[in-house]
């Protein structure tokens, strides 16, 4: 069951730049997963309950706690560059 990806189109969106030899290696490989994913898919799962992992955990809660923070203003103050109370930060993707 062939699965199509245009692994230079995913390359390109991560930003990522790939070899000819280094497209056809994650193609090949990427091929494997995606068909054994398919295989999965056919196996008989009635009367299998859904999970989102094999383990019975559940989430440990606590107490909220409030506690003194640092003054908005220090931090700021600190900061090299900060608008009308938030931090400025450089854009990290360009404008495409």
């Amino acid at each position: 069951m062939p699965i199509e990806i245009d692994i230079a189109h995913v390359a390109r969106l991560a930003r990522i730049e790939l070899s000819e030899r280094q497209l056809a290696d994650y193609r090949a490989q990427l091929g494997v997963i995606l068909d054994h994913a398919a295989r999965v898919q056919e196996l008989p799962t009635e009367g299998v309950a859904p999970t989102s992992h094999p383990l019975d955990m559940v989430n440990a809660f606590r107490e909220d706690i409030v506690r003194p923070s640092l003054d908005r203003d220090e931090v700021l103050s600190q900061a090299p560059d900060a608008t009308d109370g938030f931090f400025r930060v450089p854009p990290s993707l360009d404008n495409e």
